[in-house]
């Protein structure tokens, strides 16, 4: 493995590992709030049940950290899992109107955090076409 490859795979790793693990014991309520955003971006998620939708999201976000994390599983297929996650996220982003300015792009004051998501997404792609 690369140094950059290890770089990449670190950082986005462990940030999704540390954000899967504050997301497993969610409380009800706090699942069901961030269900219903998530339907924003991928609406089947409205036919979820709440706490099963929580610890899909909780044990995702663990599962492809770990995946980069782990030197063995290869860099493509770590980045296509990467890409697919952060795919759903900047799903979110563009079809919430709340998240972006008027011209659909740029992000609003209430849309900055999620747009950091295209960093997940150029990470993936980073580690899927690199040689």
């Amino acid at each position: 493995m690369s140094l950059s490859n290890a770089i990449l795979r670190g950082v986005s790793g462990a940030y999704l590992l540390q954000s899967g693990y504050g997301k497993k014991d969610l409380p009800t309520e706090a699942a069901a709030g961030l269900q219903q955003f998530a339907a924003t971006g991928v609406p089947q998620f409205k036919e979820w049940d709440a706490d099963t939708f929580g610890k899909f999201v909780a044990y995702s976000e663990m599962g492809i950290g770990a995946a980069l994390l782990t030197p063995f599983v290869n860099k493509r297929l770590a980045g296509l899992a990467l890409g697919a996650f952060s795919a759903g996220l900047l799903a979110m982003y563009f079809r919430n109107p709340e998240m972006t300015q008027q011209d659909g792009v740029r992000p609003s004051e209430a849309g900055t955090g999620l747009s950091k998501d295209a960093f997940l997404a150029a990470i993936a792609a980073a580690l899927v076409v690199s040689k």
